[in-house]
Parts: C-alpha cells; structure tokens; sequence
C-alpha cells in the first residue's frame, strides 16, 4: 500500500511532500517507511518494522492521520483494499 500526501503552494516556499508504504520483508514481517521532504529536493526516511500486518496497519493509519492534521492533504492512493 502507498499513500502519497502534499502541502499546498506556500508563500516562496514549494509544497512539501510525505509518502507512507507498506510492504512485507523477507522474513514474513512488515515494514511501514516513511518518506518526506520538500517537493524537488532530497527527503528523508524512515523505516519501522512490526511482526504482523495488522500492527503495521494501525501504525501507518495513525501516522497518516497525524499527517492530515498537520495540513496535508492525500494526493493519491495506491493499494487501497487492503485500508482497515
């Protein structure tokens, strides 16, 4: 799954950036990163790991949600049948 959330244009300053995927390791765990930054500059990441996908899940809901709250708004999102 993949959210990807922007800011809107801000006075001189280009719209911020902040992607959320989920995606299953190698050893049957999950991984939510993070990813975020200026749009057309070098951004940061994060990655977290958790043991089940429902603890993944929740993780990147609540991160999503904090996000929303801060003034992004979801551009688009990939994978979408698999939101709790």
């Amino acid at each position: 799954m993949r959210i990807y959330m922007q800011t809107g244009f801000m006075e001189n300053k280009p719209p911020r950036y902040y992607q959320l995927i989920l995606e299953k390791d190698l050893l049957g765990g999950w991984a939510v990163v993070r990813e975020w930054g200026q749009q057309d500059a070098a951004g940061r990441v994060k990655r977290e790991y958790f043991s089940d996908l429902e603890s993944a899940q929740y993780a990147l809901m609540q991160i999503r949600d904090k996000q929303l709250a801060r003034g992004y708004k979801v551009v688009f999102i990939q994978g979408q049948e698999h939101l709790t």
